[in-house]
């Protein structure tokens, strides 16, 4: 792979009269139509830990992503200027620098925007509705034989459903549903569009090796084309971009030391209880990572002596967010130094075969998993969150179930029942005019009447999980409680 090529400003729609007056580069234009989006504004009543959680310090999807944004571009600009200044690769020229830092900007701003309400619990609560129900749904087609759903739909399609994915989500979200103009959603830089695939396979290529990008999908049967073409585009050739690999590690670094802090500082976890946790673990680090590891401990216990000295009120939540911040330092060091390091596996596709990332291997590798599963422990299997889960199963359910019969035969032949009417009425216009958009594409295309029918039941399946993943928390739970009749 080779950076003139991995930086493609092209758009899958190009301007065909660009303003002479307009001197921002086109990765800082990326960025202007990422903030004005309303799907970014809605990012700021989605969960990133705690749902619908009433204080205003803890971290929602938007303030994650701020914060991932934030790290993306830090990494952007010392793994540039190490590449200058270590003259690494003579293809990589100075003012791909600012390219590199506005292309990882942009895609922190954007990696969870595909994410449906409540958190990472909304993505399984998909997966297991289809997997429940997808099998036991039928559909009367214009042969009229009445088949199961998984008799009609392609492998590829149900897949897609069976292993519903945030990330996966994205792309189609800034690719195709945001209508304003054209189906062409935002029409973001191809560069950024590759940045964003975490995971460049299909449904169908899940686990087919032990290459990271095959841990989870990156594209939908709907996207395959679009997939094909910024790869091409790119020289990706079936691999990760490597600035997805450091947009990974901006992430892994956001979450995994931010949890902390808001377990911290909601109570669920006290400053004597992490510092318990980090020392049993010390001793089971091995012997190359003790000394990195226990110098990080350390660290936050002189941070709560300072505190303590200085008379703070709260000397040990202060201990923490001075603690995190050095360990996210740490951090962005570390992954600038794998970035580095393994430069030529990352650009010849061959990193990652063992399912690497970035923070594999360096002095923080220890302590990332160690505050993964402190933070598992002490955040996410707590009884409020477990609660709150159990009833955002029932709201998923709820919505599903309903606006999987209104989607069934919408726009067929076939009269939708008065409620069914209503309940399509609520779809976002945007959504509701892409589906139409590509059902016309597929019925001007050639090809056997019973394979379109598949094709535009399928899209109508999507226009169900986009409408719900385009929902921010307070709406899905105040629609549950409307179509109940419950008060809200």
């Amino acid at each position: 792979m080779e950076w003139k090529q991995l930086l493609c400003s092209d758009r899958v729609r190009n301007y065909k009269n660009p303003s002479a007056n307009d001197f921002r580069t086109e990765y800082e234009k990326d960025y202007h139509r990422i903030i004005g989006s309303a799907s970014f504004r809605r990012l700021q009543d989605k969960t990133q830990v705690f749902p619908l959680d009433p204080s205003d310090f803890v971290r929602t999807r938007l303030t994650h992503s701020l914060e991932v944004s934030s790290f993306a571009k830090s990494l952007g600009q010392n793994i540039s200027r190490r590449l200058l200044t270590e003259e690494k690769d003579p293809d990589f020229l100075p003012e791909y620098q600012g390219y590199l830092c506005d292309i990882l900007q942009c895609a922190g701003l954007l990696h969870d925007i595909g994410n449906p309400p409540f958190g990472h619990f909304g993505e399984t609560a998909i997966r297991d509705w289809f997997q429940r129900n997808l099998p036991e749904i039928t559909y009367k087609g214009q042969n009229g034989t009445e088949r199961p759903l998984t008799g009609i739909l392609t492998e590829q399609m149900q897949q897609d459903f069976y292993h519903f994915e945030g990330n996966t989500q994205a792309l189609r979200l800034v690719a195709k549903l945001h209508y304003l103009v054209d189906a062409n959603g935002m029409n973001l830089t191809k560069a950024l569009l590759g940045t964003i695939i975490k995971y460049p396979g299909s449904s169908l290529e899940i686990g087919s090796s032990g290459h990271i990008k095959y841990k989870k999908m990156g594209y939908y049967y709907a996207e395959r084309e679009l997939f094909e073409d910024i790869q091409e585009s790119l020289g990706t050739n079936g691999n990760r971009h490597p600035l997805a690999f450091v947009l990974e590690a901006a992430d892994d670094i956001a979450y995994k030391t931010a949890d902390i802090e808001d377990a911290v500082k909601k109570g669920c976890i006290t400053y004597e209880e992490l510092v318990m946790e980090l020392e049993e673990a010390e001793e089971k680090i091995r012997e190359d990572q003790k000394e990195s590891f226990y110098k990080m401990v350390e660290k936050l216990k002189r941070n709560y002596e300072r505190a303590r000295e200085r008379g703070l009120q709260q000397p040990k939540i202060n201990a923490v967010q001075n603690w995190i911040i050095y360990i996210q330092g740490w951090m962005i060091n570390d992954a600038t130094d794998s970035f580095i390091q393994n430069y030529n596996a990352l650009m010849d596709g061959t990193y990652g075969r063992q399912g690497e990332d970035l923070l594999k291997g360096t002095s923080g590798e220890a302590m990332m998993e160690v505050l993964g599963d402190i933070a598992f422990r002490y955040a996410f299997q707590i009884r409020p969150i477990l609660k709150l889960e159990i009833a955002a199963q029932s709201i998923f359910d709820f919505l599903l179930e309903k606006f999987v019969q209104a989607a069934l035969y919408y726009g067929t032949e076939r009269k939708l029942t008065e409620v069914q009417k209503k309940m399509m009425a609520l779809v976002s216009d945007n959504y509701i005019g892409i589906y139409h958009h590509f059902a016309r594409e597929i019925d001007q295309a050639e090809g056997i009447g019973e394979e379109k029918e598949a094709e535009k039941l399928y899209l109508r399946l999507l226009l169900v999980t986009d409408h719900i993943c385009g929902m921010t928390d307070s709406y899905a739970k105040g629609l549950y409680q409307e179509l109940k009749g419950m008060e809200r």
